[in-house]
């Protein structure tokens, strides 16, 4: 990989997938035996599972290591390890029998000490009945804090990181329990920034909530010996809620089928009708572009925008959703070429790899 930022889409795909998707799936095998050892049944599971499932989380939020240059790898390490805490507990408390809002917390307590390199590591299964998992969300964490201690500008970001992993941890504790407190729970949370953010509803301030992608840049650019406190609260600003709201709205919207089947809320079914779906996807895309226009590499910050809706959009899942092919053709459009161009070769990338699979 050369250590620079490009601003050339087909240099990026290049390095996306001779350099950091291997290098991403050299790092979930790790993690995989990891979690193959896991003494709980359950936990054992549902480790497996989000790493199974969500692996191309991992991939999409590895493209910020880009910004890492010569220290991509390490990049790469921090990203997939914290990925991997928020896949696993995310199937944690969706898949499980518990409902209470205090173990969602203390299990989330995991990602807030995985951004603090001197906090000492818990038991956060300690209000549910599942105990074992051998040391691994543990060695998650660590491996995290390990990461950021070689960061010597961290401190300049650690709070903008924490205050991105808030609003993850209070979305995953609002939306995960008892049905019928769910939807009052996010209502009153949005009152409390309501008032920054008029231009929302409450289900796209919570889906604004549920990205990564503002921490990973934030380690990117920092590792790359980048990093700024007005860089920081450019990147904060940029980030949240339009770009992380694109990315998560997205990932609702070609998860609609699954969700419905696995009666999981959907932020995407709150929209008045199909339209008004369009119109405020179409509203996101265009205030991303915005927002990142005054961040340095902003051409690689619209890569991330294009690619992201190339990429969601390549999802198999969109064929079974209704009219999900004219939606697809729309958003791409509005997005822009290089939107296209992600579409077309991550699909590629997917059906070679496939066949390789079958092979």
């Amino acid at each position: 990989m050369r250590h620079q930022v490009t601003r050339f889409a087909p240099l990026l795909m290049r390095s996306v997938f001779k350099k950091i998707f291997p290098e991403v799936s050299k790092q979930l095998h790790y993690w995989k035996t990891k979690a193959d050892a896991i003494p709980n049944i359950e936990l054992r599971e549902q480790a497996l599972a989000s790493i199974s499932s969500k692996k191309f989380h991992c991939q999409g939020g590895s493209v910020y290591s880009v910004l890492a240059e010569a220290r991509w790898k390490d990049a790469i390490q921090f990203i997939v390890a914290y990925q991997t805490i928020s896949d696993y507990l995310d199937n944690l408390c969706d898949r499980s029998t518990s409902l209470d809002p205090k173990d969602f917390r203390m299990l989330h307590q995991s990602m807030e000490d995985a951004l603090s390199p001197d906090a000492a590591v818990k038991n956060y299964y300690q209000f549910r009945e599942d105990q074992n998992d051998g040391g691994y969300l543990n060695a998650l964490v660590q491996t995290c804090q390990e990461a950021l201690r070689s960061i010597p500008s961290y401190e300049m970001i650690q709070s903008y990181c924490l205050r991105l992993e808030q609003l993850y941890s209070d979305l995953q504790v609002h939306k995960h329990v008892k049905k019928e407190d769910r939807i009052p729970r996010l209502e009153n949370w949005f009152q409390n920034f309501k008032e920054k953010w008029p231009s929302l509803s409450w289900y796209e301030f919570s889906a604004s909530s549920g990205s990564t992608l503002g921490i990973f840049c934030m380690i990117g650019y920092a590792m790359g010996g980048k990093m700024n406190v007005s860089l920081a609260e450019n990147i904060f600003e940029s980030y949240f809620p339009f770009m992380q709201g694109l990315h998560i709205l997205l990932d609702y919207y070609i998860d609609q089928q699954e969700d419905l089947e696995e009666d999981d809320l959907n932020f995407c079914n709150y929209y008045r009708d199909e339209t008004h779906l369009k119109e405020r996807l179409l509203f996101f895309i265009k205030q991303t572009n915005k927002s990142v226009q005054l961040l340095p590499h902003k051409h690689f910050h619209e890569m991330v925008h294009n690619g992201l809706v190339g990429l969601y959009l390549a999802d198999p899942k969109v064929k079974d959703l209704q009219n999900g092919k004219q939606i697809t053709r729309m958003l791409l459009q509005a997005s822009g070429i290089r939107s296209t161009f992600f579409h077309i070769n991550i699909k590629l990338y997917n059906r070679l790899k496939g066949k390789t699979q079958e092979a």
